[in-house]
């Protein structure tokens, strides 16, 4: 095997190119397709008004800013920790003015967002409505964060090293001799990997496939962890992997303390933050009222004298001695310190470190982001699916290379012997789950008694693929005869290059109509069965949102129906899931389809029911989508 420092200077280029990708594509896309389509992506709010602006629990300036109401059904991509620009919308042609600071978002919730800025900052024009708006900016700080945790794990000489250097072998993976454990709970897989976890010595990882469990026997690992060990840290790639875990620890009657805000704000999320648990600390009403003291002399500082010197120093120290102390009550009293994998890198964790670090959807981060906590840990546990998403790699070249193979992926084959899959599902009917076990888990899985053949209407198949070249769309006789020719054509959606197939769209808002109207309007709003409407593609997305909206039919069923990409239904499960797959072209070109694990999560996100729409001559041109619909057919 090659060695591991070759392995990570390796690891350390391919970034290095797959950031030089990222910010000139960011650069690009900001400027190329105007500020509308930067909002319609999420990634802009428009016409924003200022808040207030005040000093957080934690010194921090932040400014509070909203969009307005009428954005308030349209999904963004703010959350806590990304770096955002504010700027000034231009006369039309002109380019964007950005204002000469940057932020860092605190806090979103709906319409409003908290954005730390820097003391310096003059927010006083953002006040002027429709004529400021804010933006994601590149984010620097992630990327130096993972290039500072492979240069220490190169040159790393302890347990890191140690760790390093087994990582980049063969060298079986370590392990006590327990007892094994039994809990009545968990099945007979779930049971093996949480013994595993605590029988690992250097590495365990749970391998978990859809529907089977991977949080409840992770949380239920960590539980017993905490009876030998005092503290562990739980990370993941995202803010809302970190949420669902805490939640479920929290369930449990566990003390978390999560660094950094969460993605979904509630009482019960909120509760558990550093920044909550810091200001209701009793010490802190005297360190506020200190720091206000410090703010008001520097704000004196004209009349600058050693006395007030000498009072800012008294005020600083009694500051940092007040602030020590409240760290630590927090963190000596927490039993799990969670956080996403570059939040490790927090100067709140600066010198502590962990017995056990476990890494929830692991198979989802960079192997370099997983270096950072791991460097704060005696042994890994990782969980997660190679199966499923992989991380997100926008350079070609960077990803050919072998980027988008996770940390886990790679000790999965390299280390088999600390790997336990979980093979009971409780999600699917056993005909939706067949041909994914088929294909990625060779078999292995098993749907649970009770879910095995769940379905909501009798005599009903529970995965189905609905051709469109046998597709009917109502007739439209206004309609160009032209037009028939290219029916259910895919097309380009604008300058953003995206891939958009309209008849599809329109076939598929039809067919789910024809579903509910199968099951009962009544039974179906009675029951809350609940529909995700899947597509690789943001713009055929888009689209099936808009197609949703403007339809009076599903007014009242709005609240059960999500339409999403792939990415945006990780993690979640519905009902019924219809997929548009879009790709129809007589050369049997699919781009991204052929990314299988994608479609191994949208097949895998339907409990009772699996409609795929798509076109058969242009898909089955690839093994997969052929065998597909051969188990079908």
């Amino acid at each position: 095997m090659i060695s591991p420092i070759h392995a990570l200077q390796e690891q350390k280029r391919l970034l290095q190119i797959e950031y030089e990708e990222e910010k000139k594509a960011f650069s690009q896309l900001t400027e190329r397709i105007g500020l509308a389509r930067l909002a319609e992506r999420g990634n802009a709010w428009l016409g924003i008004s200022m808040g207030r602006v005040w000093y957080n629990s934690l010194n921090q300036r932040v400014v509070e800013i909203m969009r307005p109401e009428s954005s308030a059904e349209d999904d963004h991509n703010f959350e806590y920790g990304r770096p955002v620009a504010f700027f000034t919308i231009p006369e039309r042609g002109e380019r964007t003015p950005l204002y000469p600071f940057t932020g860092t978002v605190s806090f979103v919730d709906g319409n409003r967002m908290v954005v730390a800025i820097p003391e310096s900052a003059d927010v006083g024009r953002l006040s002027s409505g429709s004529e400021a708006g804010v933006m994601l900016s590149f984010d620097e700080t992630s990327y130096r964060t993972m290039f500072e945790a492979i240069d220490r794990t190169m040159s790393a000489k302890g347990r890191l090293g140690e760790l390093r250097d087994l990582f980049y072998s063969r060298r079986p993976a370590q392990q006590l001799s327990l007892e094994p454990m039994r809990f009545a709970y968990l099945n007979h897989s779930q049971e093996q990997a949480v013994n595993m976890v605590l029988r690992a010595k250097d590495v365990a990882i749970v391998h978990g496939p859809p529907g089977t469990g991977k949080t409840t026997t992770l949380v239920e690992a960590i539980v017993e962890t905490l009876r030998r060990e005092p503290q562990v840290l739980v990370c993941a790639q995202s803010n809302m992997a970190v949420d669902w875990i805490c939640e479920r620890l929290v369930d449990r009657g566990v003390n978390v303390l999560r660094l950094g805000n969460p993605s979904r704000v509630d009482d019960k999320m909120l509760s558990f933050t550093y920044e909550r648990r810091f200001e209701a600390h009793p010490d802190y009403p005297d360190l506020w009222s200190i720091r206000k003291a410090i703010r008001e002399l520097r704000a004196a500082g004209r009349r600058a004298n050693d006395s007030r010197h000498q009072k800012l120093d008294r005020l600083r120290s009694r500051a940092t001695e007040l602030e020590i102390r409240i760290n630590q009550d927090l963190f000596n009293s927490a039993h799990v310190i969670a956080s996403t994998l570059v939040g490790s890198a927090s100067r709140l964790l600066e010198g502590m470190k962990f017995s056990t670090l476990f890494i929830d959807e692991a198979a989802q981060a960079l192997e370099a982001a997983c270096w950072i906590p791991i460097r704060r840990a005696g042994r890994i546990v990782l969980a997660g699916d190679h199966c499923q998403l992989p991380p997100t790699v926008k350079s070609y070249e960077a990803m050919k290379a072998g980027l988008g193979r996770s940390l886990m992926e790679r000790l999965a084959v390299s280390h088999p012997e600390a790997v336990t899959l979980l093979t009971m599902q409780y999600r699917m009917n056993q005909e939706i789950m067949r041909f994914s076990n088929e294909w990625f888990y060779s078999g292995a899985m098993t749907a649970a008694p009770e879910v095995k053949h769940r379905g909501i209407l009798d005599l009903d198949t529970p995965i189905e693929w609905i051709d469109t070249a046998e597709a009917i769309l109502p007739v439209n006789e206004d309609a160009d005869p032209a037009e028939a020719e290219s029916a259910f054509q895919e097309a380009l959606a604008g300058e953003s290059h995206g891939r958009i197939n309209r008849d599809e769209a329109e076939f598929t808002v039809l067919t789910l109509r024809t579903y509910i109207e199968k099951i009962g309007k009544q039974r179906f709003l009675d029951e809350r069965i609940d529909v995700g409407v899947i597509s690789p593609y943001r713009a055929q997305v888009r689209y099936l949102r808009g197609l949703i909206k403007r339809t009076q039919f599903f007014r009242p069923f709005r609240h059960l129906i999500s339409v999403n990409t792939v990415d945006g239904f990780q993690g979640q499960e519905r009902d019924v899931i219809i997929i548009s797959l879009v790709r129809s072209n007589d050369d049997g070109n699919i781009g991204f389809l052929r990314d299988l694990r994608r479609m191994n999560v949208a097949m895998t996100r339907a409990r009772m029911k699996l409609i795929i729409i798509g076109s058969v001559s242009t898909l089955t041109r690839h093994p997969f989508y052929r065998r597909l619909h051969d188990l079908l057919s």
